[in-house]
């Protein structure tokens, strides 16, 4: 029997048909699950989280000693740009905490993320989480992702089409202005956090809220005492410009340029996950720097799936959806990021027509 078929939006070049007459929903998924609990995958991995976030909390207290043994001093820049680091790998901790895959308990998981995103990173760990789960339910979907909803930038050519105003004009050269527009991306994070204290969704607004601001009092007060205004001002600049491009850079590969899924589109669990996430290979430079978010279809698959663990489900999971046929993209972290950029391009084509 012939196949219909609907299609799910890829950059302007390429299309992907989808089956309509699927297994039973699930299936394949289920499958593939039984081959990682058998694998012992699923399991916590407590010494990796302990000597991992040891580490970034070192690394944490050794940026602020350095800044209070300089003082007033230009070479404070340069515990900038670490901070950025250190702040990067923070939001990736809190990252994993989010998702279970340190403690399986939701309390103290939660615990932990308050005390990372809101009181060390000045992000609300409520609103990201709401964020992301809804991301993590239909990633590049049209409507449902958060991630991929037009705000400055657009992410398919039906959002180019209705973009006016401010969009409009940064989204016909929206390529170029990527990577200068990651740099306000720490501070967006935190306005979008206070924004969202006022949010219903936001289950401890006054828990949240008071996080926020010590972390901001900290974080200021710390600056302004130490430093000349204009040395805390170049200071602030440095870390949050670099911080954003750290977190972009992290998060914009797994991705941006892959399918966008339409309303009406039907997909299973497992090819909505495969088929909208990429991979980048890179080896233990690339885990550590990304946090293991470049293991990203894995992830998609198993939110909760530890990090040390994910170098191996990756084999199983190619193989298993070769099995399938089903397409397993891949690629390397420059690539990664000019398929994203040349996705961000190709659906601007029509404003800059």
């Amino acid at each position: 029997m012939a196949d219909s078929t609907v299609l799910i939006e890829t950059s302007p070049a390429r299309a992907i048909p989808e089956r309509e007459e699927e297994r039973e929903r699930g299936s394949d998924f289920s499958e593939l699950s039984r081959r990682m609990a058998e694998a012992g995958l699923l399991r916590r991995r407590p010494l990796y989280y302990t000597v991992r976030f040891g580490a970034v909390g070192l690394a944490l207290a050794g940026v602020v000693a350095a800044f209070a043994v300089l003082g007033d001093s230009w070479a404070q820049l340069a515990v900038a740009a670490a901070a950025a680091v250190v702040f990067g790998q923070l939001g990736l901790a809190a990252h994993d905490l989010a998702h279970r895959q340190v403690f399986s308990r939701r309390r103290p998981s939660e615990a932990g993320g308050l005390l990372v995103a809101d009181l060390l990173l000045g992000m609300s760990y409520g609103w990201w989480m709401n964020k992301h789960t809804r991301h993590h339910a239909n990633p590049n979907h049209e409507g449902k992702d958060p991630d991929v909803s037009p705000d400055i930038l657009v992410w398919s050519r039906r959002q180019a089409s209705r973009a006016r105003g401010l969009p409009r004009f940064v989204g016909k050269h929206q390529a170029a202005l990527f990577f200068p527009l990651l740099t306000l991306e720490g501070l967006n994070l935190s306005f979008s956090s206070f924004k969202a204290l006022r949010s219903p969704s936001m289950k401890r607004p006054v828990l949240e809220g008071t996080l926020l601001v010590a972390h901001f009092v900290l974080y200021f007060g710390g600056l302004f005492t130490v430093l000349s205004p204009g040395r805390a001002l170049a200071f602030i600049a440095v870390h949050q410009g670099l911080f954003g491009i750290y977190l972009g850079s992290v998060f914009a590969p797994n991705h941006k340029g892959m399918p966008m899924i339409e309303e009406g589109t039907r997909l299973d669990f497992l090819r909505r996950q495969v088929l909208t996430s990429r991979n980048v290979r890179g080896g233990a430079f690339v885990d550590a720097f990304m946090g293991g978010l470049n293991y990203q279809i894995e992830h998609h698959l198993f939110p909760s799936m530890p990090t040390p663990a994910l170098a191996r489900a990756q084999v199983i999971t190619e193989r298993y959806c070769a099995e399938l046929g089903v397409p397993y993209h891949q690629t390397g972290l420059l690539a990664s990021h000019r398929e994203a950029l040349r996705h961000l391009r190709g659906v601007g084509e029509p404003l800059r027509d």
